[in-house]
């Protein structure tokens, strides 16, 4: 099954698909066996941001750390997030990096020209979908403004973005756009957050997030049906994860939850212990916090993993 089959057979079925990032190259081993063990279906991600500003070095360097470890019955490899405009407000030339993942072996792409106006995002995003379409892979696309990723924070209470709905997705804009960008699936904002990435603040938790599940349900509607995707999935809270895929979402991002764990036992890998703390103690961390978040996730949201034999 490729990718753009296992999204839309996770929309039909009311069920999702996790998407792991993986921000260093050391969590792909541990993530990739965690999914495999929990007899699960996820999808393993890079995004831009974590080759610039934490360790992943590049997309081929992600994608060569993965086909080392593949479970095809388990697992597909996403380019997340590339910005047509960064978190830091800077032009990114998008189109080569599409090109380099698709040469890599990426199974599907994401473009992120959410920061433009409307027609521009549709623009660029059809540009990219014209690219990745040729090569047979299906594209993902973001409209509305999921905070997270600036420097220093939301710059606001969590309490005071959700009530101002400051940065949702538009009911008409998605309309539009699920006619002319060419995107398979869309990345909406209705409630969650990113991640802080700003190094002074990487370690902090995440405000505990809800979303705003009739938006969600009008933005399905509005889109024909069209998959959607939740990024900034670790830290929700649970009554809404089923509601969310009982009305459109089919995918959901999860960095925070298992990025933290590795640092911190990375960190102490690098204090002095009676008993040294070794890298295979860092990534046995991030495995069984891997597993934790699958079994977790798979319970908050009632849904059975997409593919796997039943336990």
């Amino acid at each position: 099954m490729n990718a753009e089959q296992a999204v839309r057979l996770a929309a039909k079925n009311k069920t999702i698909i996790p998407a792991l990032n993986i921000p260093y190259l050391p969590m792909m081993e541990p993530v990739i066996r965690a999914v495999r063990d929990e007899n699960s279906f996820a999808i393993i991600e890079v995004a831009r941001l974590e080759w610039e500003k934490f360790e992943s070095k590049s997309p081929e360097a992600v994608a060569e750390e993965y086909f080392k470890y593949r479970d095809p019955e388990h697992t597909l490899l996403h380019l997340d997030h590339v910005p047509v405009i960064d978190e830091d407000g800077l032009a990114v030339d998008y189109l080569p990096i599409i090109e380099r993942a698709i040469k890599a072996g990426y199974q599907s792409v994401m473009i992120d020209a959410s920061r433009l106006p409307l027609a521009e995002n549709i623009r660029a995003t059809a540009a990219v979908a014209e690219l990745a379409y040729k090569a047979g892979i299906p594209v993902e696309a973001e409209l509305g403004a999921i905070a997270g990723h600036e420097e220093g924070g939301i710059g606001m209470s969590y309490e005071e973005l959700f009530l101002s709905k400051k940065g949702f997705t538009g009911i008409e804009d998605a309309r539009r756009f699920a006619k002319e960008s060419g995107c398979a699936w869309l990345s909406v904002s209705a409630g969650s957050i990113h991640g802080a990435i700003a190094k002074g603040i990487r370690g902090e938790q995440k405000p505990e997030a809800r979303l705003d599940i009739d938006h969600i349900a009008a933005l399905y509607a509005a889109t024909g049906g069209m998959p959607l995707v939740l990024h900034g999935g670790s830290g929700i809270r649970q009554e809404y994860l089923l509601r969310a895929v009982q009305n459109g979402i089919a995918k959901i991002n999860i960095g925070t939850e298992i990025r933290q764990p590795y640092e911190a036992a990375l960190d102490e890998k690098h204090k002095k212990h009676e008993k040294p703390v070794t890298m295979e103690n860092v990534r046995e961390k991030v495995y069984r916090k891997t597993r934790w978040v699958l079994r977790d996730f798979l319970k908050a949201s009632n849904t059975k993993p997409l593919i796997g034999k039943e336990q």
